[in-house]
This record gives structure tokens, sequence and C-alpha cells, in this order.
């Protein structure tokens, strides 16, 4: 339930040395009747500087209004020590752990744009809480296939995947344990919503079709929200169609505002 008269209360929890290793915790000024729903934001950018968690700022006062408490995460990235495979995604797993001990998670969400979708339907393995909901926001679920697609590469640098990885996938064995198509099923208990536009010129649009037919095959609870015309940065728009359908999952699933 929207308020307009709340005001965000901001914290932030480191979880490593690393400037880029903290979560940082908004939620609305008035607390609710227990444990309320939290909702995890995890940003883009292709894992490579300079990007960082303001790519999600607009959504994330978008759900602090509509009663949620939003957690960003901030993680090593490529060009910093330690960002790639392992250390990207061994970042998330610890961010959540650090919000998890900084909160009373009751009903917890992932929502990770674009790189972020990626790590948000790993981190689902990986959770220290039980996840309701996972939305991956054009995400690169298939590492594989981004690598021979060659996302974001350009004439002085690789496809960004196979930077992150370290490598082409016939050369090392770990796109297994980093591409979430490989780490299916993640579970019944976990609805998963991938929202994707079949215009969307950055992470095409395939990725989510193909990982949606992947997950319902393996049992798990998958489906995918497609936006005819929709490139890939209307999603963090917190007033675009895309984000609406978002904001009607997580209150389906997370149960909306507690003290509404």
């Amino acid at each position: 339930m929207r308020n307009s008269s709340e005001r965000a209360i901001g914290s932030q929890i480191a979880y490593g040395d690393h400037p880029s290793q903290f979560v940082e915790i908004h939620r609305p000024a008035r607390g609710g009747g227990g444990p309320g729903p939290v909702v995890v934001l995890i940003h883009g950018g292709f894992w490579r500087l300079p990007w960082d968690r303001t790519l999600m700022d607009p959504l994330a006062r978008d759900l602090v209004e509509r009663g949620y408490t939003a957690v960003y995460v901030e993680y090593r990235k490529l060009g910093e020590d330690g960002g790639g495979w392992p250390g990207t995604c061994e970042d998330v797993a610890a961010a959540l752990r650090a919000a998890a001990s900084g909160l009373d998670i009751g009903r917890l969400a992932l929502v990770g744009h674009s790189a972020g979708g990626h790590l948000a339907l790993w981190a689902a393995h990986h959770a220290p809480a039980p996840v309701r909901l996972v939305v991956s926001q054009a995400g690169v679920s298939d590492l594989r296939a981004a690598a021979r697609a060659r996302l974001d590469a350009g004439a002085d640098r690789l496809p960004a995947a196979e930077e992150f990885m370290g490598g082409e996938p016939a050369d090392v064995p770990d796109y297994a344990l980093a591409s979430p198509i490989e780490l299916l099923p993640l579970g019944p208990a976990v609805h998963q919503l991938v929202v994707h536009g079949d215009a969307d010129d950055r992470v095409p649009f395939r990725q989510g079709v193909d990982y949606v037919a992947a997950a319902r095959a393996a049992g798990d609870s998958a489906e995918l929200a497609a936006f005819t015309g929709m490139g890939h940065f209307e999603l963090i728009d917190p007033a675009h169609e895309s984000w609406l359908r978002t904001v009607a999952e997580l209150d389906r699933r997370l149960g909306g505002d507690p003290g509404a």
C-alpha cells in the first residue's frame, strides 16, 4: 500500500573489506506487525565497472513507498580485485547472509536486472533464508549462450560472460556451476518470474524464453512475462508496465504491506 508520507531509513552493512562489499537497507519509517516483506535488488551492467547499485535507485524508492524493505546488493565487479567468477557470486551470497543478520526476514524475494538477473537466479540456490520469489529482469540466465553470442564484446574487450568466467565455455568447466540454466531445478517452493522484452538489444529475448522452458521441464514453478516492443532498460523504470507486473507478483507472493 503506497503512502507518500513515508520516508526510507537507510543503513549499510559491510560483508568484506573491499569498498564494493556491502549491502544497503532501506525500510519504511513505520514498522509493521511482524517480519515484513524484503526485496533484495541486484543491479546489472554485465558485471563490469562503472555500474553500481544506483541503477536500482528508482525501484528501491518505489518499493519502500509500497511498504517493502528494499535491500541493495553491491559486489566486486570486473576490473576490481576479486571480481568475476567466483568472487562476484560469492559476494552476492555473502551479501544475503549479511542482510539476513540485520533483518528479521519473514518473506523474501530477489530481483535482478540484466547481469543482476543472473546473480539473482544463482543466489536463489544459496540464500540463507527461504526465497518465495526470484525475478529475473532480462537476466543473463545462460552463460554459455551469452559467450557464444559475444554479448557486450568490443574491439578492446572480451565478451562479458567470457571475461566473467575467465575463458571460453570449452576451456572452463565452472560454467556449469555459474550458469543458472545449468543449476536447475531451483525447487517448486520458489516461484521464478522472468520479465523480458522481445526488442531487447542487450540480452536476447531467447535467453528468457529458453530459461523458463528449461525450468518448467525441470519441475520448477516458472513463468515468462513477455513484453512486445520492450527493450532492455524500461525494466528499471518504476512507471513502466513491466515493473507493475513485477510488483503485482511481489504482492501476490510476499503478501504486500504487512502494516497496511
